[in-house]
């Protein structure tokens, strides 16, 4: 042995020696099609209404949504996912408005449509809470409880109005047994067996949704732990996904994304449809905070909670940050 013996013959450091010899070795990649744009429209407002606790983030108005459509389609990603925001004196106890015709996010729906065709994957949240006078996903019965069932015929025509809105996927959040299944009958009995079903099939009772409440105007009191998931918990994700996946959904989600990477990871080695993670509220809000106080490298920390979502198992993200990001990779 010569007296160099002692040092090391394999070196990974020469896979990492400069900018191009990292990117030639990469093995996840972001691109502008992994993502998708979730987007809140908001009646009644002749200005985008900035969120304050999502600093960049707005309530469109009709307008400016269309416009986020168009520089979507131009950024190359995926698709944008609409949540309505209605005037607080038309939201009651069914969300009546959520079926409406007429109602923010169904002419929201026709709004993008037409700006973007076919070019943009149009999605609609599916669900009654940002409609409903007690900001639940459902219907409550008369002990104040959210009634499964009878949310279920709630969903079943919610789907069928998106639908005929534009919708080319429908995006069920609320986490009621049985949605996935009486949904797509909803939708195949009156024509509509293109629409697909992105489904909420794990939903985690999370704290990182608070600033999303102030997006959609919430007004729920309390928490809706006895339809989310439990934190605790990973078995019944696999569970839901069975569930989901007998029911007709067409791809699955996991939603919080980052706090729940194991349970992404075990979704995504499960299954053979696409599988989604939403990047909620919370994880943009806390990046965007910190970097505002000059703590961290906030692009640097967007791609890097990105990335390492997509090397989970995602194959589609939704992010605000969507449009940006796909931007800079173009």
């Amino acid at each position: 042995m010569t007296k160099y013996g002692s040092f090391p013959g394999t070196r990974p450091r020469r896979l990492r020696t400069s900018p191009v010899m990292r990117r030639m070795v990469a093995e996840t990649r972001l691109h502008p099609a992994d993502f998708i744009l979730p987007a809140f429209v908001r009646e009644g407002v002749s200005e985008p209404v900035p969120i304050a606790a999502m600093p960049g983030v707005v309530q469109h108005t009709r307008d400016s949504l269309k416009k986020a459509a168009a520089e979507a389609v131009e950024a190359g990603i995926s698709g944008i996912m609409l949540f309505g925001v209605p005037e607080e004196a038309k939201k009651d106890a069914q969300g009546t408005v959520g079926t409406d015709p007429d109602g923010i996010l169904q002419v929201a729906l026709r709004d993008v449509r037409a700006e973007v065709g076919d070019d943009l994957l149009v999605m609609s949240d599916l669900c009654l809470d940002e409609f409903t006078d007690h900001g639940h996903c459902g219907v409550l019965d008369a002990e104040g409880r959210v009634d499964n069932d009878a949310t279920l015929e709630r969903y079943a025509e919610m789907a069928q109005v998106q639908a005929d809105a534009g919708a080319h996927v429908v995006g069920p959040s609320g986490m009621m047994d049985g949605q996935i299944g009486v949904i797509r009958d909803a939708l195949d009995q009156i024509g509509r067996e293109d629409v697909a079903i992105l489904a909420y099939t794990v939903k985690y009772s999370s704290a990182f949704f608070g600033p999303f409440r102030e997006a959609v105007a919430s007004s729920l009191k309390g928490d809706r732990k006895t339809y989310q998931q439990d934190p605790a918990n990973w078995r019944e994700s696999l569970r839901e996904l069975e569930l989901d996946l007998a029911e007709g959904a067409d791809m699955v989600m996991v939603k919080p994304a980052g706090p729940y990477l194991d349970i992404l990871a075990r979704v995504a080695d499960s299954v053979d449809v696409p599988v989604a993670a939403y990047q909620i509220s919370g994880e943009y809000s806390m990046v965007e905070a910190a970097a505002e106080r000059g703590w961290i490298d906030r692009d640097q920390a967007i791609l890097e909670a990105l990335t390492g979502i997509k090397r989970a198992g995602a194959r589609n993200i939704l992010t605000y940050w969507a449009t940006e990001v796909a931007q800079k990779l173009r």
